[in-house]
């Protein structure tokens, strides 16, 4: 009883609001009247119609005040099965989609659109049917239906995950809010693979920051790990654009990996009815785009026709970092993806940051923003299978200098190891390196269940130096575990960064 309390006298807050414009739909009347006999509603007040000639001059909280008096008399789940489902005791149709609804007006009012209306705001508001002219193709019946009936319940309805998105579409409409707040909760909760492109378009849609947001972070821990055939196809431009410029994508590999998803993922877009593996992926990507090129002269594929609207997405590689050795630089060449009008000012800036590095003994960069990196650090990654000590390193060719990485349940040590050079030039030579190092492991579901950052870091070393740059509480890490790596070895003032 004290939840329909509190229900109506949320509803009578807002039920004082005036109708605001939907973009989404429109709501049209068909004028007319229909005798009734006196019903079981009725019978709980002298007189049923609150909206009636004799009540038009009633104050809007009067009428609100009644209509909770009857509401609470009500048992919840009397009024789903006998008043929603079966329809008894109607007072009011809503027609939508090409199906009608025998709903209570007593009911409806907690529908903050269906309260303005009902309140008398809105001419001819007394006539027994509204017509919903809806254009929002999320919406269909079955969603609509989901939140007729979520007003005749004070308990929640059971919803699947993939049904959320349309009653999200469908709450946000008439404005029951709790509905939209059952949705977020579900969302929040279930996010996957085949939900996360679906619930960020609908949290963007319907402004729930905080699920898009979780969905975003999602996407960018699981799309180069846990790659899938079935969430490419998912992603669409807007969104891949944003997750190939953020720093915070998990990459597993190094820059020329990022390159490889957004070229397999090109493919499916412009090929959606592919099946396959994603072992079998990369191969019908590579074919079917060195097909194409054979009957395409002097361009790109970017260039042609059909790759124009590709570009945004791909201008967000940092080519600085795939440029630096030749197996990368060969995949680029040989695709002819890329346009060359992109390529030809990073060779030549690149050509002339190793010419300072090894006549001027260049440091490296002194300071750190956040904001500038965001674009320019190398993303590299890998997983690490199980306990143990591992070592690796990750090197930007002759443009930087190769650091070993080492890997303990107690500790990350970083170590520079000096590359080949004429003479003893690279013997004592002190160098700067910014760098991020993140930890992640992953559940049976992809969710992340254990994050480790150091943040942005600058680190100073000397020739063959080591450093432990993050300490481990080994009872807290479980296996497999995925490292990521941001590193900036030059100065961010120059070219080729940005």
């Amino acid at each position: 009883m004290g939840l329909l309390v509190s229900r109506v006298l949320r509803c009578r807050d807002s039920s004082l609001l005036e109708p605001q414009p939907e973009a989404i739909a429109g709501a049209s009347y068909i004028p007319g009247s229909r005798k009734r006999k006196r019903n079981s509603l009725e019978e709980l007040a002298t007189s049923s119609n609150v909206h009636g000639p004799q009540n038009q001059g009633m104050y809007p909280h009067q009428v609100l005040n009644y209509i909770y008096w009857k509401r609470v008399k009500i048992s919840s789940n009397d009024a789903y099965q006998n008043l929603f489902l079966d329809g008894h005791d109607s007072d009011i149709k809503i027609r939508a989609l090409g199906k009608t609804w025998c709903l209570h007006k007593v009911f409806l009012c907690q529908s903050v659109y269906f309260a303005n209306i009902l309140k008398g705001t809105w001419r001819e508001s007394h006539h027994g049917v509204i017509n919903l002219i809806i254009k929002n193709e999320d919406i269909d019946t079955r969603s609509l239906h989901f939140v007729f009936g979520a007003l005749y319940t004070d308990a929640d309805l059971s919803i699947t995950p993939l049904e959320v998105p349309q009653v999200l579409a469908a709450a946000c409409l008439l404005r029951v809010d709790r509905v939209i707040q059952q949705c977020e909760g579900i969302m929040k909760e279930t996010i996957n693979r085949n939900t996360v492109c679906s619930y960020y378009l609908a949290a963007e849609t319907y402004r729930l920051k905080a699920v898009k947001t979780r969905c975003f972070e999602w996407l960018l821990c699981n799309l180069m790990v846990h790659p899938s055939v079935a969430l490419y196809k998912e992603v669409d431009l807007k969104l891949m654009y944003l997750l190939a410029l953020s720093s915070d994508l998990l990459v597993m590999q190094k820059e020329i990996d990022v390159y490889t998803t957004l070229k397999i993922w090109m493919f499916l877009y412009l090929n959606p009815c592919w099946n396959g593996t994603m072992k079998q992926l990369l191969q019908h990507a590579n074919n079917w785009l060195s097909t194409h090129m054979a009957y395409v002269d002097n361009i790109s594929f970017l260039e042609s026709e059909e790759g124009l609207i590709f570009q945004p997405v791909f201008k967000k590689l940092r080519f600085q970092h795939i440029i630096c050795d030749l197996t990368s630089t060969t995949i680029l060449e040989q695709d002819r993806l890329i346009p060359m009008a992109w390529l030809s000012p990073i060779y030549k800036q690149q050509w002339l940051t190793l010419l300072r590095t090894q006549e001027y003994g260049v440091i490296g960069p002194q300071v750190i923003n956040e904001q500038e990196l965001e674009e320019c650090t190398m993303r590299c990654g890998t997983m690490i299978p199980k306990d143990g000590r591992y070592t690796w390193k990750w090197s930007v060719g002759r443009l930087g200098f190769p650091l070993r990485v080492t890997f303990t349940r107690q500790c990350v040590i970083l170590r520079q190891r000096c590359q080949r050079c004429d003479g003893s030039a690279c013997h004592n030579h002190i160098r700067n390196v910014i760098f991020r190092i993140t930890l992640v492991c992953f559940d049976s579901n992809k969710r992340v269940t254990f994050r480790k950052t150091t943040g942005y870091k600058i680190l100073t070393f000397e020739y063959k130096e080591e450093q432990i740059v993050m300490k481990l509480d080994s009872d807290v890490l479980t296996f497999p575990m995925c490292i990521f790596c941001n590193f900036l070895f030059v100065n961010l003032g120059n070219a080729e960064n940005k």
